[in-house]
């Protein structure tokens, strides 16, 4: 279930909520769900990364328990988002703006409400690591990326020399993906060896399509308007030299997001929140954190699960402890699968109607470019991208709203690759809305729907 603003009221007191949407947050969201605690889980929009965490950028997890053959990162997320769902979790699609763990209860401020709460889990993970370069941020999103997943499959990168920086199991990760875009792929790994495990980092040596440069960090990046050029040093020989390189992806390790709580919480020194050994208590009472925000040494799917498991049982036992829990009666029927996520097809000539709020593919963009009046939201895609997951639904709901005021068009840059070429993508997902055939917005990334929606409503203002 989604809250929407007009349904919260700011008096009720919560008896747990949970920030986060990773596999910490939602398996926390699902036990506390099924003792009858009607959680409600603040997702996260874009604040420190995206919902459903970093397995929202990972291709393929192998090595999570009942997949067997192996699981995309957006399907898994999708199935414990669904189970927690199920279970009667209430969802806020927002970021928490504000917490205040001076008050008891707590408060939060999230999508315009005011939410209080007698106890909290924080399960806000952690966002990817940049380096720093000195010409980083004129080739951010110009060649440079921190998800290969999300941006690998850029028409830029196709047929070229790509880089990857990093030697844990992400990087290679990256890496092998990069090969089906890239002519080849350079991985630079800063020590004598890769910290990943040995499954990954025998995939990656025995790939002759990547080339590992060991004991060499990057200087900087050059290029004129796209990369082009990565500069290095081997860092035994302080030997410089230059790689040629149209893309160039970081995977070094990440930081957690502690900033709405940093001066109430105690932290690590390395600025995780301090836990207990083995357990999800923080320095005060009532708050409960689970997932990487707190794991600097294992940062894995599994071990953010199994401790939203224990934030979730913690947090119930001292609700019961401390007479503050306020159990919910079940009436509704549990469904016991649902839905999986909508998947548009493509429209083709014969199914094409100029009516329709959602099409996919070329034919309908060609369509509706050349003969509607009405604003066209057109949203860049790849197959595999973690945030365009999370995007589309999201759009899909403002060109519901909007009654047939505006069109949504869906471009998989894959198949479409000479419509993202001429559009200028650079990365998915990558939204544009055009009218009267002028592009009026561009965005790219994952961004509220108020964004949208408003920028829409200004065009139909001025219709």
């Amino acid at each position: 279930m989604v809250l929407e603003k007009s349904e919260r009221q700011n008096e009720f007191i919560e008896n747990m909520v949970i920030i986060g949407s990773g596999p910490a947050g939602y398996t926390a969201a699902i036990y506390a769900a099924r003792a009858n605690l009607k959680p409600v889980l603040i997702t996260g929009f874009e604040s420190g990364g995206i919902p459903g965490g970093q397995l929202m950028t990972t291709t393929f997890v192998e090595n999570f328990p009942g997949f067997p053959d192996g699981v995309s990162g957006p399907e898994l997320m999708d199935r414990i988002k669904s189970q927690a769902i199920k279970w009667g979790t209430e969802l806020i699609e927002a970021d928490a703006e504000e917490i205040d763990l001076s008050t008891r209860p707590f408060k939060l401020k999230a999508d315009g409400n005011t939410i209080k709460s007698h106890s909290l889990i924080i399960a806000t993970g952690a966002r990817a690591n940049r380096l720093g370069l000195p010409n980083e941020e004129r080739f951010w999103s110009r060649g440079i990326s921190a998800c290969a997943i999300c941006d690998g499959a850029t028409p830029q990168f196709r047929k070229e020399e790509l880089a990857v920086i990093g030697g844990g199991d992400s990087a290679c990760e990256e890496a092998v993906y990069l090969t089906k875009y890239g002519s080849r792929v350079h991985l630079i790994v800063r020590s004598k060896h890769l910290k990943a495990s040995a499954a990954m980092a025998e995939r990656v040596m025995s790939n002759k399509m990547i080339n590992i440069h060991w004991e060499t960090k990057a200087l900087d990046v050059n290029g004129n308007g796209w990369l082009q050029q990565l500069h290095l040093i081997e860092r035994n020989t302080k030997q410089e030299r230059k790689l040629k390189v149209k893309g160039l992806f970081y995977a070094i390790g990440h930081t957690p997001n502690t900033e709405l709580v940093a001066t109430q919480l105690e932290l690590k020194t390395n600025g995780y929140i301090h836990t207990k050994p083995g357990r999800p208590e923080t320095s005060i009472k009532g708050v409960f954190a689970a997932g990487d925000v707190c794991d600097s040494e294992w940062r894995q799917g599994i071990t953010a699960a199994a401790s939203g498991c224990q934030a979730a049982l913690a947090a119930e036992q001292w609700l019961t402890r401390n007479s503050l829990a306020k159990l919910i009666d079940r009436d509704e029927k549990i469904e016991s699968n649902p839905s999986p996520p909508e998947n548009t097809e493509i429209t083709l000539q014969n199914i094409y109607d100029p009516k329709a709020l959602w099409q996919k593919g070329g034919f309908a963009l060609r369509k509706l470019y050349h003969e509607s009046t009405s604003p066209l939201l057109v949203v860049y895609t790849s197959p595999n991208c973690g945030p365009c997951h999370i995007l589309k639904p999201q759009l899909k709901r403002v060109i519901e709203d909007l009654k047939g005021l505006a069109k949504g068009i869906e471009i998989n840059i894959e198949s479409d690759q000479e419509i993202a070429k001429k559009a200028g993508i650079n990365g998915t997902p990558t939204v544009q809305l055009f009218q009267h055939k002028v592009l009026k917005n561009q965005w790219q990334g994952v961004k509220q729907r108020s964004i949208f929606k408003e920028a829409i409503n200004q065009l139909l203002k001025n219709k």
